[in-house]
Formats: structure tokens, C-alpha cells, sequence
């Protein structure tokens, strides 16, 4: 199995699916990519979750949720929080990446063009609201220490922008 891969069973995915991130309501946790596997063993729902960077707050939260949506479910349940391999970027599913756009979040670069972006200045963070890439970045942590402050220059709009994580 590689880092990418997850073993969820069938059962479990459309309780999981309900689970949002906290700190991005329209996005799953399924979608973000934190679960990364998802069992049931003599009625003992057991899940791995994988915050997005070491110190993410809403981690504590997320397995809250989980505990009690399987609990709704009819399930006893054990998570577990799973450091290695970390998480990546890689990992939003192209359904996850839709809602953060929709939601006024830019999805995150590859990793060169991320560091393009967040060091060296270089314009090519799309803004979510109207397309433009003539934006700027104002700070290099936004609402989240997982994302930056951009601006677009054309709409006037402020959004987070994802940094990549890889």
C-alpha cells in the first residue's frame, strides 16, 4: 500500500463522508484526505486519521465528529491519530478541490510553483471568485497556519489560498 492509498471499508464511507473539517465546513474529511483507513473489527469501527500538519487544532475536533457519527451510526469506535507518512496536498480528492474554490479557498499549487508563490512573489494563484491571476499574496498565513492571504488586484477580493504540502 502506498501513502496514497486507503483501506475504508464500504460501510463506513458515507458516515465518514458526513464528517466535515471544521475549519472548512463544505469539505469532507473524505475529501481532504485525512482518513486514512477505516475498519470495522468485532463491531469496533477503528479509524487512522492523518492531521494536515503536525500542530492542526481541529484535529482533536475531527475525531470528535467521527466518534460521534459512528456512534449515530450504531458503532463503538477507536481513532487514532497516524503521523507518518504526513499529509499532502496531493491527498484533496478533485471533488475536495472543486468545494474549496466554490467555497473562495485557491487550491493549492504544485510545490516549485508554490514556493514561486510564497517566496518569490510570482502571480499565479488563480483567485477563486473571478479567475484572475493577477493577484498578491498579503500574508503568509490566512485564516489557518495551513493557508496564505491573498488578494486579487482586478475583483479587490481577499481569499485564503491552500499553500502545498508535500
Amino acid at each position: 500500500m502506498t501513502a496514497t492509498e486507503q483501506h475504508i471499508d464500504e460501510i463506513l464511507i458515507p458516515i465518514l463522508e458526513q464528517v466535515t473539517d471544521p475549519e472548512i465546513p463544505v469539505l469532507s474529511i473524505m475529501d481532504m484526505g485525512v482518513v486514512r483507513s477505516a475498519k470495522v473489527e468485532n463491531g469496533v469501527a477503528r479509524v487512522e486519521i492523518t492531521p494536515t500538519y503536525s500542530g492542526c487544532p481541529a484535529m482533536d475536533v475531527i475525531g470528535d465528529d467521527i466518534k460521534k457519527a459512528l456512534n449515530e451510526a450504531g458503532y463503538d469506535s477507536e481513532i487514532e491519530l497516524i503521523l507518518a507518512p504526513a499529509w499532502t496536498t496531493d491527498w484533496i480528492t478533485p471533488r475536495g478541490r472543486k468545494a474549496l474554490e466554490a467555497y473562495g479557498i485557491a487550491t493549492p499549487l504544485d510545490p516549485e510553483a508554490d514556493k514561486e508563490v510564497l517566496l518569490q512573489g510570482k502571480r499565479m494563484v488563480k483567485c477563486p471568485l473571478c479567475g484572475s491571476t493577477n493577484t498578491k499574496m498579503v500574508s503568509q498565513f490566512g485564516s489557518t497556519a495551513c493557508k496564505a492571504q491573498f488578494q486579487c488586484e482586478d475583483c479587490q477580493e481577499p481569499f485564503d489560498y491552500f499553500k502545498c504540502l508535500k
